[in-house]
């Protein structure tokens, strides 16, 4: 579940957050504090981090650690003087948009690497089968396992298939 976290110490913060909370349907703490901040993200993970400039800018270090303490949530930094709630719900919707549209790039990317690896593993497997069952001198046993064998990685073969032209994706060669 997407959650976030808010970092100022401006006063109307808990009203931000309900506003964000509303609008984007998700929960928001606040922590009026650096120090408090990364004692939230010590309790659990946060999907965004919003952090207002002036306690970024008080400890650029200290704002770096916040950072690397956020492990995979969206860093966000804004100044919370200037900009009004309506411009935080809009930057922090966009930068979800963006971490969804990456995650799922990101996936695709893995779905297609496997997918490949897959693809290589079963041309060798339907390969090296059928060139032992060429062979002259395999036994009757061992025929019918690599018969087995070969039906197998041609099944597979087949599931590769059909699941990449669903996905428009290029066939097995």
């Amino acid at each position: 579940m997407q959650s976030a976290l808010i970092i100022t110490g401006i006063s109307g913060a808990e009203h931000c957050a309900a506003s964000l909370s509303k609008q984007l349907g998700l929960p928001v703490e606040v922590a009026p504090s650096r120090r408090e901040g990364m004692a939230a993200l010590r309790r659990r993970e946060y999907s965004i981090v919003v952090i207002d400039e002036p306690v970024a800018e008080a400890s650029p270090e200290g704002a770096e650690l916040l950072w690397k303490q956020a492990g995979l949530a969206i860093p966000l930094q804004i100044n919370f003087a200037i900009s009004g709630t309506n411009r935080l719900i809009r930057e922090v919707r966009a930068a979800l948009q963006r971490r969804d549209h990456e995650q799922q790039v990101a996936m695709r990317a893995a779905s297609t690497a496997i997918e490949n690896d897959l693809r290589d593993t079963v041309t060798g497997l339907l390969l090296h089968s059928q060139l032992a069952l060429a062979e002259p001198l395999v036994s009757a046993p061992l025929t019918a396992k690599l018969q087995t064998v070969a039906e197998l990685a041609s099944n597979l073969r087949t599931r590769l298939e059909n699941s990449a032209s669903q996905r428009g994706a290029q066939p097995l060669r």
